[in-house]
């Protein structure tokens, strides 16, 4: 077990995890709006939309519509996803985006077909290839990133070992294209970790890659994100993913009202609690959430917004000392 962490890195994924499942229709105007109001909150970087085909993703029909409304703010990153070269080649001609480079692999073979309609090695070759693109366009890589780590609806249980030598091919990736990664994400996709396995497999490439930094991506299906983020925590992770008031999930998950990442309230207010610093001010962001709820028209799964902060009952206490 490591040291917490003195301070967190907290990318906000909320309007595209949270608009690509949204039966909607959700207005384009107020997709913006929410992004807006995230950028005021103190958030450093936002993911904005993803660059999927619509007839896939119909929430995501709009997303060259969303980019280009958007306000940006100074000192925040505005950035997309995109599985597949075409993709990217919309967010590059797209002013208002932030371009990172991101290269995924996936240890589940069933989840891998299942959204990307591709082999483990047509997966590879298919990261070696964008690779490639990104060095053409002088898109600078930045992440790593491992799809399902932690357990798959479709496979099941995935091996320690299997995740660890799949790090390492995501090295191997990246050394060929004389890049380095900042860090690689481990992703908990259909909401399979514990915080058993989290320490587990956290520790497990720790060991064999010491020097590499990790971020989760921890989704809350199964009501076990926060518990999973505090496991993180434990072993020294700085970033973390998260989705406003608990937006979103993953489309192609296998299960019924498949939740979002971890909700960013929930995770900004147990963050700060244990005197670990976000840069976020934790009312403006509950606001944020009950914006969010307003906009998709029915309630989100995050607790902070319901409970309220702590700040405004302290500050009485302390008036009333």
């Amino acid at each position: 077990m490591s040291d917490l962490p003195k301070s967190v890195t907290i990318n906000e994924e909320g309007p595209r995890e949270g608009f690509q499942i949204e039966p909607g229709p959700i207005e384009t105007a107020r997709k913006i709006e929410l992004i807006d109001a995230l950028a005021q909150t103190g958030l450093r970087q936002i993911q904005t939309v993803s660059f999927v085909p619509p007839k896939n993703v119909p929430g995501m029909a709009d997303a060259d519509a969303v980019v280009a409304g958007i306000r940006r703010r100074p000192g925040v990153a505005y950035t997309a996803l995109w599985l597949n070269e075409r993709g990217l080649l919309r967010a590059l001609a797209s002013p208002n985006l932030d371009v990172f480079g991101t290269i995924s692999l996936c240890p589940s073979a069933a989840f891998l077909q299942r959204n990307q309609k591709r082999t483990l090695g047509e997966n590879y070759e298919a990261q070696r290839s964008i690779l490639q693109t990104y060095k053409k366009s002088g898109v600078k890589v930045r992440r790593g990133g491992l799809m399902a780590t932690f357990g798959c609806n479709f496979e099941g249980d995935i091996p320690v070992d299997h995740v660890v030598g799949m790090v390492g091919q995501l090295l191997q990736l990246a050394s060929e294209a004389e890049v380095t990664l900042d860090f690689v994400s481990l992703a908990d996709t259909m909401a399979w970790a514990t915080p058993t396995s989290i320490q587990r497999v956290v520790g497990s490439v720790r060991e064999r890659f010491p020097g590499l930094r990790l971020s989760l991506h921890l989704h809350d299906t199964r009501g076990m994100g926060i518990a999973n983020a505090f496991a993180g925590l434990q072993m020294g992770v700085d970033i973390f993913d998260a989705a406003v008031a608990g937006l979103g999930g993953c489309p192609f998950a296998g299960h019924r009202g498949a939740a979002g990442n971890v909700c960013t309230e929930d995770l900004v207010f147990l963050c700060e609690e244990m005197g670990i610093s976000t840069g976020i001010d934790l009312d403006s962001l509950v606001e944020t959430a009950r914006l969010a709820e307003d906009i998709v028209g029915h309630m989100l799964p995050g607790s902070v917004k319901t409970g309220g902060t702590l700040s405004k009952f302290r500050n009485a206490q302390r008036v009333a000392v």
